[in-house]
């Protein structure tokens, strides 16, 4: 899976807005901008600005926002899924690349603010990452065990 658009966020109109808050049940904790839109034009995934409206540091800075993406991996982390990629010896470097390139990226903090770069902490945050990348191996992973595709009809109930 490919993201539409991914790779280069945009600002976040007050459209945009509407919609994250629908989609995750609330208002986002920090400004964001989109990161990847779903076939339907809603957003995916936001990048979360790097601190939240107190000024606290926000190392969460990838959100998966498309519910149906969100269900697949729910469901794989509900089936052990963090302990598979863990122990996945094939994913050990493609991890590391993750947590490194995150970290450069993103003010020093690994991919969900994890302090160990052998440790994934939501497979939410490794997919939201890979898809605002633009794609990478530890995303490919959770798409493919987590059976995740875009769903045929917007989150949303609508087109945006």
């Amino acid at each position: 899976m490919r993201a539409p658009g991914s790779g280069a966020s945009s600002p976040a109109s007050s459209t945009d807005a509407e919609a994250v808050r629908g989609l995750i049940g609330r208002a986002p904790h920090a400004g964001f901008r989109v990161a990847v839109r779903c076939p339907h034009g809603t957003p995916a995934v936001i990048e979360n600005a790097p601190r939240d409206e107190r000024g606290h540091p926000f190392p969460t800075r990838a959100w998966l926002t498309c519910r149906a993406l969100s269900l697949a991996v729910s469901r794989l982390e509900a089936d052990g899924g963090v302990r598979l990629l863990e122990e996945d010896p094939s994913m050990a470097e493609p991890l590391a690349t993750a947590h490194a390139v995150h970290q450069e990226r993103h003010d020093g903090h690994r991919v969900a603010g994890t302090g160990d770069p052998r440790h994934v902490k939501c497979l939410h945050a490794h997919l939201a990452f890979a898809l605002a990348e633009g794609g990478s191996p530890v995303g490919d992973w959770i798409i493919a065990r987590g059976n995740a595709e875009w769903p045929a009809e917007c989150c949303r109930g609508e087109s945006a």
